[in-house]
């Protein structure tokens, strides 16, 4: 199992915002930060900004920013609503197989996406940023007062 880039991205792009609450930043700065496309960023902001979970402030002093605290933004809510293809399986999501009804595998797959979810779950963006906040800031470039 892999995460997909945009996942990556998103999860990166709220670990950024997260270093200083409150700060803004912009794409290009966010981009920049991690050597990333800014166009691969523009998608990820819009998801997070339909989600609640950032906030886009346009004209002279916009930006990015959390809209909600780090530890209310639950890292297994964002990888599920990131991950549309979660399924491990064609016989988990939509895919049909012509074992299914006595196969072994469905029920082992389940229980093991099951058990990856529910890690996730215990975990919010504060965990992630955490005690690191001086040392993410550090090697993203960010200001000193970040962090």
């Amino acid at each position: 199992m892999q995460l997909t880039a945009f996942t990556d991205y998103t999860l990166r792009t709220l670990i950024y915002l997260a270093i200083e609450e409150g700060r803004r930043a912009t794409i290009a700065e966010i981009a920049d930060a991690y050597g990333i496309a800014e166009n691969h960023l523009t998608k990820v902001v819009l998801l997070l900004g339909q989600a609640g979970e950032i906030e886009t402030l346009r004209g002279r002093g916009g930006g990015l920013r959390l809209a909600r605290p780090a530890a209310e933004i639950g890292i297994g809510a964002v990888v599920r609503r990131t991950e549309p293809g979660l399924a491990l399986a064609p016989c988990l999501g939509t895919g049909a197989c012509v074992i299914t009804p006595a196969c072994g595998l469905r029920p082992v797959l389940a229980e093991a996406l099951d058990a990856f979810l529910a890690v996730l779950d215990r975990y919010t963006l504060a965990d992630l940023v955490g005690g690191s906040r001086g040392g993410l800031a550090r090697l993203l470039g960010l200001p000193a007062s970040a962090g």
